[in-house]
């Protein structure tokens, strides 16, 4: 009887992947079942603000978005990761488009860039940690997944601790009008009212972190286990990015938080609260 000949380890984990979730024809069609699906409940829900369709066009146009850069990232990662160069231009424009998605959901104005500084201000120190110490070797096929899921991160937490602490400065101008009158600094009277409104962004990795293993088993941990690691080596990897995601995230929400108590970004005509703050206070 002939041997059987063994598979190549490479191979493994494409083959664990294949049996999870082929690429067939079936897959397509089920996507798309998926994304209709979702714009009708979205538009028989009346899901926007307006009671209009907005949403349902929202996620049609979201889904139809997501398919051609994952399409178009599958292509360039695997030709950026070739050289040290190309891998930081790919992290460059990550960064890029994180801090212009960020700026335009809390201000939509011209002070939009500052929403970079949030970002950069979590995900640079920890990355740098990660390359200094060894952890994360400078290749693009390790440093790309890592980085954004960073990156990712901090653009949820500072855009709902954004666009929290701006609703709150609007609602409640008159709190900070009244503190200014009891001689508050307006940084700080704009703090007092800020800082719960903004802590409000840490709730969801908060939950994800609080509640894995219970409630969901996040991407980290499914990828390393198809990859064919141990359990315990999958659910270190995913310790390691929540920890990691829970200290990026309270950074960029802590410094979000600063710059709008300190009117770096605010909004155009937010009567007072949510604008920039008065000229001489």
């Amino acid at each position: 009887m002939s041997a059987v000949p063994p598979v190549a380890p490479s191979a493994a984990p494409y083959r664990a992947a294949d049996t999870l979730l082929p690429v067939a024809p079936a897959l397509g069609v089920v996507l798309v079942v998926f994304l209709l699906a979702a714009a009708g409940v979205a538009a028989l829900a009346h899901l926007a603000p307006d009671r209009g369709h907005g949403h349902a066009r929202a996620v049609l146009a979201a889904g139809a978005r997501a398919a051609v850069q994952l399409a178009a990232v599958s292509w360039v990662i695997g030709w950026v990761v070739g050289a040290v160069p190309t891998l930081l231009a790919f992290l460059v424009l990550m960064y890029a488009v994180a801090t212009r998605t960020a700026g335009r959901r809390v201000t939509g104005n011209r002070t939009w860039w500052w929403a970079g500084l949030p970002i950069a201000a979590g995900v640079v120190p920890v990355v740098l940690v990660l390359l200094l110490g060894g952890l994360v070797p400078l290749r693009g096929i390790t440093l790309i997944p890592v980085t954004g899921i960073l990156i990712g991160g901090a653009l949820t937490a500072s855009t709902l601790a954004g666009r929290n602490a701006l609703d709150a400065l609007r609602t409640r101008h008159g709190e900070v009008e009244a503190a200014l009158a009891l001689g508050f600094l307006e940084r700080d009277a704009r703090m007092e009212i800020a800082r719960p409104a903004a802590s409000g962004g840490l709730i969801p990795a908060l939950d994800q972190t609080r509640t894995v293993g219970l409630v969901t088993l996040p991407g980290a941990f499914v990828g390393m286990l198809l990859g064919g690691a141990s359990p315990v080596q999958a659910g270190a990897v995913q310790l390691f990015v929540l920890v990691a995601l829970l200290l990026v995230e309270v950074i960029a929400v802590s410094v979000m938080l600063e710059l709008i108590a300190r009117g770096r970004l605010h909004r155009d005509g937010a009567g007072g609260g949510g604008g920039r703050p008065a000229a001489g206070r």
